[in-house]
């Protein structure tokens, strides 16, 4: 595969969402305690959109973002949904079967199949840190958004406040066991808890978007930080 892409990484996630695809909303209700739902919409508003927008929503999992952005259009707008677990993507297209305005890949962030500066919004919910090469996938995103485009980028983030953080941690650790009575399995919740813990905060991840081109980088905290809503503009 790609040179740049960590194999590991992705076999490894792709393992995760293999076993998890069917209950994937379910999952996020768990991990953000059902604020999920908010924090996409909070997306989509922040973006908002104009009906002749063309939106690339990439790791769209089972296409909640894109769901919610054709709605509030009144599905007058083409969305191209890039997942890249298979079994994921065929989860998003039979929720969102009647929806012939969106369009579905099985493609990584790292390497879209798109030309330069096709689209006018970007946007990534809770996908970028399972990507197996951030600084790629941010690169990748200022190729294909469009001189005057905006990216967008939700995803978990760092607690900024001390009483929130301390019961956030607590209950990060019993996710896994609820994830067991759930899916059956452990190891995936394990993997995703990690994953945020390794993370980068709110400024780190403003650096990474401005390193990758992205200028004005504005950053929106919710629920404390718990999860947050990065927004950076292509300005050429």
């Amino acid at each position: 595969l790609m040179s740049f892409i960590n194999q590991k990484k992705i076999n490894l996630v792709n393992k995760v969402f293999n076993s998890v695809n069917k209950k994937y909303d379910l999952m996020n209700d768990i991990m953000s305690l059902g604020a999920h739902r908010r924090w996409k919409k909070d997306l989509v508003e922040w973006m908002s959109p104009n009906k002749d927008d063309l939106l690339i929503d990439v790791a769209s999992g089972s296409g909640d973002v894109a769901k919610i952005f054709s709605n509030k259009l009144n599905n007058n707008c083409t969305i191209f949904c890039v997942e890249p677990n298979k079994n994921m993507m065929e989860t998003g297209k039979k929720k969102l079967g009647s929806f012939k305005n969106i369009k579905w890949y099985n493609d990584y962030a790292e390497k879209l199949p798109f030309k330069d500066n096709t689209f006018d919004l970007y946007s990534i919910s809770f996908g970028l840190r399972n990507t197996s090469n951030i600084n790629k996938s941010l690169s990748e995103a200022f190729r294909v958004i469009k001189p005057g485009g905006k990216f967008y980028c939700l995803e978990f983030s760092k607690v900024e406040n001390e009483t929130i953080n301390f019961f956030y941690k607590r209950y990060s650790k019993i996710i896994p066991r609820i994830g067991k009575l759930i899916v059956g399995k452990s190891d995936p919740y394990e993997y995703l808890i990690k994953s945020i813990d390794d993370f980068y905060d709110q400024n780190e991840l403003s650096d990474k978007i401005e390193n990758a081109g992205f200028s004005n980088i504005q950053c929106r905290s919710l629920f404390y930080g718990v999860a947050a809503i990065h927004r950076g503009w292509k300005i050429y």
